[in-house]
C-alpha cells in the first residue's frame, strides 16, 4: 500500500472540541500513525499534572505556555518545541493573553479519543472531577494529585 499525502485545509476541520477550558481542533486522527492537534485556550487554562504511555511534543505558535514537569516550569514563547516523553508527569497552562499550539503524538496515544470523549461531558453539562477523571483514566491519562 502506497503511503497518501494529508492536507488539510481550515475549511476541511471539524468544529474544535471543547476540552476543560481548551479548544481542540483534530487535524489527524491517525493519519501515517500520527494524532495532530491544534490546540488553544485562555490564560490560566489547561490540564493538571498528569502522565501517559505515549510521547507527545507541542509547538507554541501564539502566546505564551507554562509547561511543568515535577517541580520545575518553563515559561514557553511563541516558537517553543516541547517534546515529553512517555511516563513524564506533566502539566501547563495558557500564559498571559492565552496561547495557541500543535499536539503531536504517535501510534499509542488515546489523546483524541479522550478528547472527544470530555467534549461529550461538556456537551452534556457534566463537569464533575470525579466524571473528568474517570474518562482520563480510561483513555490511559492518570491525573497526579
Amino acid at each position: 500500500m502506497t503511503p497518501t499525502p494529508l492536507i488539510m485545509k481550515p475549511e476541511d476541520r471539524r468544529a474544535a472540541l471543547s476540552v476543560v477550558g481548551t479548544q481542540v481542533a483534530v487535524l489527524s486522527d491517525g493519519h501515517a500513525d500520527l494524532k495532530i492537534t491544534l490546540q488553544n485556550g485562555e490564560e490560566g487554562a489547561g490540564p493538571p499534572p498528569h502522565h501517559h504511555d505515549w510521547d507527545e511534543a507541542f509547538y507554541v505558535m501564539r502566546g505564551q505556555v507554562n509547561f511543568a514537569f515535577g517541580d520545575t516550569a518553563t515559561l514557553c514563547p511563541a516558537g517553543t518545541l516541547v517534546h515529553i516523553p512517555a511516563g513524564v508527569v506533566h502539566g501547563f497552562s495558557y500564559g498571559a493573553g492565552g496561547g495557541e499550539m500543535l499536539e503531536v503524538t504517535g501510534p499509542r496515544s488515546q489523546a483524541v479519543t479522550m478528547f472527544a470523549a470530555l467534549d461529550q461531558l461538556a456537551s452534556a453539562g457534566e463537569s464533575a472531577p470525579e466524571k473528568l477523571i474517570a474518562v482520563t483514566a480510561a483513555h490511559g491519562v492518570t491525573i497526579c494529585g
